[in-house]
């Protein structure tokens, strides 16, 4: 998408790759919306770091950096032992597998380029291919993405007022985003649309980095409270939700997302507002069986004690807010049941969540 800073306009990749310096290239997300800016991180385990601290995060943006993360540890390698270097590319594959449990985007990107590579007859052989499978995962989002916004703005209609939770807009993905992409499609066709980010506490996502990517983009929008979002539905000021997934069973059609994606779509079901669910095919978890299997982040405390903001000298602080002798529970995930999603949107088309199964081989599911 395209950032203007200071009055400059330039097009960015939230992800990208310099093979010069053999460096990951990031937009340093816990920085915004206050401070745009891009940092690299010199080798895997700085990339894992990046991931879990959530320099980068979103479904799709930490798949594309593990798998460059795992090219990079690959290209960091010296020597000709195919041996050694298998258990090296192990070592970087679990490092960058286990750096956000919940999302299986990592796993699943992680998986294509190593698969890629054993094609390679020799240390640079498997190398080069490692780059090519990274580059090709970070391509691939951007058209899932692409064809996402495609299929779900005909959703879109004028004057519509549509709710998202967190971020699963460009920022979460390599460029353009999931459930955003229906939105800028539904832009460029030339539709008018009110959009409510819940602010998505503790970390704010929603009122940091949705917001401000819809300013970027000029569509009108508001940040509301989370528990804001029930009263506006009750009188009747939701007509439609979009939200991303960091996981998704293909078996069943759960899908785990932000904590309070859950809440919303109960208060969805409610009033009967549809309730749709954005995902590229690299969300989708064929392996487990149930939703309670999803592995749920609990991050740290202080997350929900206080909050990050900026000064009015400009400086980024943290300042507590909550009673200074409590504690906090911070699960980062929800699972939403598929009883309560109205579709997912797929780059192959919107279906039902009990369709997943049926569709696997349109899904890239492995025969």
């Amino acid at each position: 998408m395209n950032v203007t800073v200071r009055g400059q306009t330039r097009h960015h990749r939230t992800v990208a790759f310099d093979p010069a310096s053999n460096a990951v290239r990031l937009i340093e997300q816990r920085l915004l919306p206050h401070q745009f800016q891009i940092v690299a991180t010199r080798d895997y385990s700085e990339t894992a770091r990046a991931i879990t601290d959530m320099v980068v995060r979103g479904a799709g943006a930490i798949g594309a950096t593990a798998a460059y993360g795992l090219a990079q540890g690959a290209r960091a390698f010296r020597g000709g032992d195919l041996k050694k270097f298998s258990r090296h590319v192990a070592t970087v594959y679990h490092t960058l597998a286990t750096a956000r449990p919940t999302a299986v985007d990592p796993v699943n990107a992680l998986n294509t380029v190593r698969a890629a590579m054993r094609a390679g007859e020799t240390v640079a052989e498997q190398q080069a291919l490692a780059l090519a499978a990274a580059e090709e995962f970070a391509h691939e989002d951007v058209q899932h993405c692409a064809a996402i916004g495609r299929h779900g703005a005909k959703l879109i209609r004028n004057g519509m007022r549509v709710l998202t939770h967190c971020n699963a807009g460009w920022l979460g993905f390599v460029d353009i985003g999931s459930a955003t992409a229906p939105l800028y499609a539904a832009q460029a066709q030339g539709r008018k649309f009110h959009v409510y980010c819940d602010e998505t506490r503790p970390r704010s996502q929603g009122a940091t980095l949705t917001a401000w990517e819809l300013a970027q983009q000029k569509i009108s929008h508001q940040i509301i409270a989370d528990n804001a979002a029930g009263h506006l539905m009750q009188r009747g000021e939701i007509d439609l939700v979009i939200v991303g997934s960091d996981r998704t069973l293909g078996r069943t059609g759960e899908v785990a997302n932000k904590i309070g994606t859950y809440t919303k779509a109960v208060l969805a079901a409610r009033h009967q507002i549809p309730f749709y669910v954005a995902i590229p095919l690299s969300t989708i978890d064929w392996k487990l069986k149930r939703g309670f299997d999803i592995p749920i982040e609990d991050r740290h405390a202080e997350e929900v004690l206080g909050a990050w903001g900026v000064t009015r000298s400009g400086k980024r602080e943290f300042i507590r807010v909550a009673n200074p002798t409590s504690g906090a529970r911070n699960p980062g995930f929800d699972v939403t049941p598929p009883e309560l999603i109205t579709g997912i949107i797929t780059p192959a088309g919107i279906f039902k969540p009990g369709e997943l199964s049926r569709r696997r081989c349109e899904l890239g599911a492995a025969t």
